[in-house]
């Protein structure tokens, strides 16, 4: 499964999660309505049916494989965050996936899948078949996997998998090392973040508690975690 195939089984999730969200809200507005409580079951009953419809066809094929066009706030966020760095030293955030090279896209959509499973131990493969165990703390650590469980908050891995997904879904950046390109996510973690604009603190909201991005944003500094793929597709670290 590619990068693209994962983006569209978000999509057909998020689409029943929609219907859901439309069949309660006409319970709600039209439940205390006799006179459009007719209507609104229909209206209920027809959004049901699509739901279960979408459930059980996993057989649904995309028209296209190019990538959907970014909803228009989604879009409209990632050029106020790259707008809002021209003043900046530091690189610009960038939020194209496809735009990433072919290798980079492989290895990326292998991580996201093994972090969806909810399963710790779906990564050990992904990490094994890296070409090299990526840093995962500041210093030696012979089984990434095995830290991973002992930083976690009951053992079982769920949360670090929530912080890959949330890492790897925000913009990134490129940098330009000696012998290499590295491409680093978040990009925040190569920015002031004493400069943030609102929608970019916004998305730093999203990916750290709140009451540390606040802390980041005074200091200037980014302290979660941060992720650097190589333009050969290695993953050499995921560490705070």
């Amino acid at each position: 499964m590619n990068l693209f195939r994962s983006k569209n089984l978000f999509g057909n999730a998020i689409i029943r999660a929609f219907v859901a969200l439309v069949a309660g809200a006409a319970m709600l507005v039209y439940g205390h309505n006799p006179a459009l409580s007719a209507d609104a079951a229909n209206e209920i009953s027809g959004a049901g049916m699509l739901a279960q419809e979408l459930s059980d066809n996993e057989q649904v094929q995309p028209k296209s494989t190019e990538p959907l066009p970014l909803p228009a706030d989604e879009k409209a966020s990632s050029e106020a965050a790259k707008q809002s760095s021209e003043g900046d030293d530091g690189p610009k955030p960038q939020f194209d996936i496809s735009a990433l090279p072919e290798r980079v896209q492989e290895n990326l959509a292998k991580i996201i899948q093994a972090a969806q499973t909810g399963n710790l131990e779906a990564m050990r493969p992904v990490l094994e078949s890296n070409g090299l165990k990526p840093m995962v703390r500041n210093g030696p650590s012979t089984d990434p996997i095995a830290y991973w469980k002992k930083q976690s908050v009951d053992g079982s891995g769920r949360d670090i998998l929530a912080d890959i997904l949330n890492v790897f879904s925000s913009g990134f950046v490129e940098i330009e090392r000696k012998d290499s390109t590295m491409y680093i996510w978040p990009y925040f973690a190569e920015r002031d973040l004493t400069k943030l604009n609102p929608v970019e603190q916004v998305e730093l909201f999203r990916i750290v508690p709140p009451k540390l991005a606040v802390k980041m944003m005074k200091s200037g500094k980014y302290t979660g975690y941060r992720a650097g793929i190589s333009e050969r597709g290695i993953l050499h670290y995921f560490k705070k």
